[in-house]
């Protein structure tokens, strides 16, 4: 994650994202425009995770996301009300300004990860690694397809038990996708 990011570096991340992707409330089209406009605002604006750890923050989410569509956090106040806090964002362009897009992001856009900067105000103990984070997911997968196919190997036995044909020809079908299909995710 970058420790510096130039507004020219934002401003070209900013244009892709609007461009790539719809947003659940259009007001975050315009906050997102607005930005663009004003380099001293986006000079002080820092795209992280975890945005609500921060004292000054927004939170905005694309169509595809299944996060909450707007939130803007200011020290002890949170908002949904995306015009009060583009009025804070015009009264107040030279406070830093935290800024969690929420949007389908795998893999991760260069341009995501150009901008991305880690957030100074995320607790020790909320603090994870991706890398920690893709092994678990590896590992869930692993482990789910695996009970998948014990799970398909106990039933083609109850099917050979109750000599029927037709259901073993299913399952074993069904069993060799599954493994085909855990052979291409692998490649």
């Amino acid at each position: 994650m970058t420790a510096s990011v130039s507004v020219g570096e934002k401003k070209q991340f900013v244009r892709w994202f609007l461009q790539s992707y719809k947003m659940k409330r259009r007001e975050c089209i315009w906050i997102l425009n607005y930005m663009l406009s004003n380099e001293n605002l986006l000079e002080k604006t820092h795209f992280v995770e975890e945005a609500h750890y921060c004292p000054r923050a927004m939170v905005m989410s694309s169509t595809e996301s299944k996060e909450i569509p707007f939130r803007f956090y200011k020290g002890n106040l949170m908002t949904a009300d995306a015009e009060k806090s583009f009025h804070d964002l015009r009264l107040n362009p030279e406070e830093e300004l935290y800024v969690q897009l929420n949007f389908p992001n795998r893999p991760p856009s260069p341009l995501y990860l150009s901008v991305l900067e880690e957030n100074p105000y995320m607790p020790q103990n909320a603090s994870y690694n991706d890398q920690d984070r893709l092994v678990a997911e590896k590992v869930l997968e692993e482990s789910m397809s695996a009970f998948q196919e014990e799970s398909i190997l106990k039933q083609i036995d109850e099917a050979l038990d109750a000599n029927d044909r037709e259901r073993f020809f299913k399952l074993s079908e069904l069993l060799h996708s599954v493994k085909s299909m855990k052979k291409t995710e692998s490649e």
